[in-house]
């Protein structure tokens, strides 16, 4: 247990010099990440037949990934498969990596985890398949793995290939990325169960939700288990308020920043100038950046924005922004299956007030959901070790705990 609860822990690192919301994020380390830096082999037999949703495009063995994975997986590959947009619907390349455990599989073939990583950028080289250690995520997947499942792992829609943009924080986008790898990796591993789980913390406990929600119709063939969100960034409306008011965090300033490169891209109408000033418009390409020669200075950069650099500048651009958080967050309908959700109480990033908020939508959506509040927690050193457990029951067939009152009559 006191291994798992180290994986678990690190695998939702995340700290305000890192500048990023993340499920171990790109360290100091991984700056200067090279797209070329994970070198790939021949391609992989699979199932290439079809175009739909999660169809497989490629399928290359990965040579150069960390040896806690590579050790213990009969399959470890670089994949390109087909999604959906959640914002227009539109059909979309999504890369990414799948993992098999190596020995027979159990009666009924591998469950299957869709892991959704936590922030890495949001740029085309942020993608976690880029990198040896998929950006701070390897120790985490090779648990998972070691436990029994295939694991698929997302770099979600414009992480990791170029020809379209990162939708970041759009949770009905992510959501799809994580059923459609699920998809994908039953095309390339053998005798694998349509019986899955989503797991994730911050952008990821988003993803993972998000993927239970849309699991009754876009998850259709697979039967979803249940979900595990840690320090989820589920209802992200706040930072508009907050951002008016002159009261973002300094963790939450720079997270408002890439929000903003995404809507810049789904939303071409929206005026940028309406919300950015002084250092944010200055240097918006190093603050957007996630490695390489611009992003050296971001931590720095990013220290000196003001309150006002991010300001929207009329109520009516707050309104705007507002309208458009609500959109990408959490929840928009009744869960599939079983939640857990941990959060912290000292939170700076992803405010308790606004998770409590969430998990109360999502309980009067009829939601199973067993919710563990840890008063003295933040976003970087939440305990998650039930998770493992948690999964493990669900994957059995074991009722799940409720937490939510019971409706009225």
């Amino acid at each position: 247990m006191t291994n798992r609860k180290g994986l678990l822990r690190r695998g939702i690192t995340v700290g305000a010099a890192a500048l990023v919301l993340v499920s171990a994020g790109c360290s100091s380390d991984d700056a200067a990440v090279d797209p070329r830096s994970v070198a790939v082999g021949p391609t992989l037999d699979a199932d290439y037949s079809d175009d739909g949703p999660g169809s497989l495009e490629s399928a290359e063995e990965l040579l150069t990934i960390d040896r806690r994975l590579s050790g213990i997986s009969s399959i470890a590959a670089r994949v390109v498969y087909t999604s959906t947009s959640g914002v227009d619907g539109s059909s979309q390349r999504v890369s990414g990596t799948v993992f098999a455990p190596e020995g027979t599989p159990p009666e009924g073939g591998w469950p299957i985890i869709a892991y959704g990583h936590g922030t890495t950028g949001v740029l085309e080289d942020c993608g976690p398949s880029t990198d040896p250690e998929l950006l701070g995520s390897s120790q985490i997947v090779a648990a998972l793995v070691r436990s029994g499942h295939v694991v698929a792992v997302s770099d979600y829609q414009g992480l990791g290939l170029d020809g379209t943009y990162h939708p970041y924080l759009d949770a009905r986008t992510v959501g799809n990325n994580l059923i459609d790898s699920v998809r994908a990796a039953r095309k390339l591993v053998p005798n694998t169960s349509t019986r899955w789980a989503s797991f994730g913390g911050s952008q990821g406990g988003q993803a993972a939700w998000a993927a239970n929600e849309l699991a009754s119709s876009y998850g259709e063939g697979l039967d979803m288990v249940g979900s595990v969100s840690l320090v989820p960034a589920a209802d992200i409306t706040g930072l508009a308020t907050a951002a008016a008011d002159g009261t973002l965090t300094e963790d939450q300033k720079p997270l408002l920043q890439w929000v903003l490169v995404g809507l810049a891209k789904s939303h071409p109408e929206l005026d940028l100038d309406d919300y950015r000033r002084g250092v944010v418009k200055e240097r918006w390409d190093e603050l957007s950046a996630c490695g390489g020669v611009l992003a050296a200075d971001r931590t720095a950069l990013a220290a000196q924005i003001s309150d006002d650099d991010l300001r929207p500048a009329t109520p009516q651009a707050t309104a705007v922004l507002e309208g458009y958080l609500r959109e990408m967050s959490l929840p928009t309908g009744p869960a599939a299956a079983p939640m857990l959700i941990v959060y912290g109480g000292k939170d700076t990033l992803i405010s308790q007030a606004w998770t409590d908020a969430a998990i109360a939508a999502g309980c009067a959506d009829g939601d199973t959901i067993q919710y563990v509040l840890q008063p003295n927690s933040g976003h970087a050193d939440i305990d998650g070790a039930a998770a493992f457990g948690w999964l493990q029951d669900r994957f059995a067939g074991n009722e799940a705990v409720n937490f939510c009152p019971a409706p009225a009559p």
